[in-house]
């Protein structure tokens, strides 16, 4: 029992450098996920009915306005603020859910009036290096979503169930995907983007 004993401590011992190393790196990855994804990731209900759908759209036309408030009276400095280390700026995101709505709407017009079309997909990383994504006042890209959404939600809004379960194929990673589930998408990547700017400011 006396050379088990002392057995365990020095096996503990020995090993505690490589246990608490591994530990602070499962915490790190954690803190990470949080930071990448502060409201979780986009999960589908299983069951999308029209109240779901509403609640969706009556968020999506409510992220420009929330966004501008935000960021309002931001200095420079301050729109050069990152959410996480290695991270877009403020400035990036804004102009990124701008480009990525832009895209969004252009999808949602394919699946509406071709046959579960494939997309073009965008490397949204290389478009958030572009000069305009660098130089260009947010101010532009909230007026643009502010439009944008308004235009978008009218179409949304006048969706019907058959409508609403067109197909449209993602390149990328070959699924299909309904309208219905691109309206759940796009109301979660408003909140989510809204939240990394909401970090960048603590």
């Amino acid at each position: 029992m006396v050379k088990y004993a002392r057995y365990m401590i020095g096996f503990t011992i020995y090993h505690l450098p490589f246990t608490i190393y591994h530990f602070s790196f499962i915490i790190s990855i954690i803190k990470m996920e949080h930071l990448k994804y502060p409201i979780g990731r986009f999960k589908k209900p299983e069951n999308i009915d029209a109240a779901t759908i509403n609640k969706w759209i009556a968020e999506i036309e409510r992220i420009p306005n929330k966004l501008k408030e935000l960021t309002d009276t931001l200095s420079e400095e301050e729109l050069n603020r990152t959410y996480r280390p290695s991270g877009w700026t403020i400035r990036q995101v804004i102009h990124h859910i701008a480009d990525s709505h832009i895209n969004a709407y252009i999808r949602f017009k394919w699946a509406l009036t071709e046959d579960n079309p494939t997309i073009k997909a965008y490397d949204e990383a290389r478009w958030a290096e572009l000069p305009d994504t660098q130089k260009t006042p947010i101010t532009i890209s909230l007026y643009l979503l502010n439009e944008l959404h308004a235009r978008w939600s009218i179409l949304m809004r006048s969706l019907s169930e058959e409508d609403l379960n067109r197909t449209f194929l993602h390149p990328e990673n070959g699924n299909t995907y309904s309208l219905r589930d691109m309206v759940g998408l796009y109301a979660w990547h408003g909140k989510h983007h809204l939240e990394h700017v909401k970090i960048a400011l603590k």
